[in-house]
């Protein structure tokens, strides 16, 4: 996409924002713009509505932690006008247990986008109509996207013969599966165990 383009499509986008934006930048062909969390709504609705932009799709929302960071969240809002064959990415940071306003009201189609968020990192979305898992088990502790989430989880399922439904139960590391021989080829082994007797020899 060509830089002038980019360049005028941030001008667009600052016009219409205006003191909204917090701040901008353009990378990898694709124009960031940033506002405050409060005004996501209000935000999405001037870039959809404004005949120059015409920011009609919303495409997706996705969420990416930050753990080291204050701010541990950002909410990100990928959006795509038909007209103008542009795309845009509006992005909140939020700390943990803040809440984000709904843009169910703007974009109906982010009802299911809200909820994958909801699941996958705990961003809650103030009046969401129906915010509740979408992916996970309704039994399910914890989001599977933070960084902090264990790798194997917390629990595992299976199905019990003896009582005819699936089972929940705590994850279990079979110490059987964590014995390694060392002699497999491709782990240099040989060379490793022959240094090792040399420097004992």
């Amino acid at each position: 996409m060509a830089k002038d383009f980019l360049a005028d499509l941030r001008d667009s986008a600052e016009a219409c924002l205006g003191d909204r934006i917090l701040l901008s930048g353009i990378a990898l062909q694709e124009l960031t713009v940033q506002v405050q969390p409060d005004r996501i709504g209000e935000c999405l609705r001037l870039l959809r509505d404004d005949s120059e932009l015409a920011m009609t799709v919303l495409i997706d929302i996705c969420g990416v932690d930050w753990p080291e960071r204050e701010r541990r969240f950002d909410v990100v809002y990928h959006l795509l006008s038909m007209s103008e064959f542009a795309r845009l990415r509006l992005k909140i940071q939020v700390e943990e247990g803040q809440g984000v306003p709904s843009v169910v009201d703007v974009f109906p189609v982010a009802d299911w986008y809200e909820r994958e968020v909801f699941d996958m990192y705990g961003i809650e979305f103030e009046g969401h109509p129906d915010l509740r898992r979408i992916l996970t088990d309704y039994g399910f502790r914890g989001h599977p996207l933070r960084k902090d989430f264990p790798l194997t989880g917390f629990v595992e399922l299976r199905y019990d013969e003896t009582r005819g439904r699936v089972a929940y139960e705590p994850v279990q590391l079979t110490q059987a599966y964590r014995d390694f021989d060392f002699l497999s080829p491709w782990e240099g082994a040989s060379a490793v165990r022959q240094a090792d007797e040399r420097e004992d020899g």
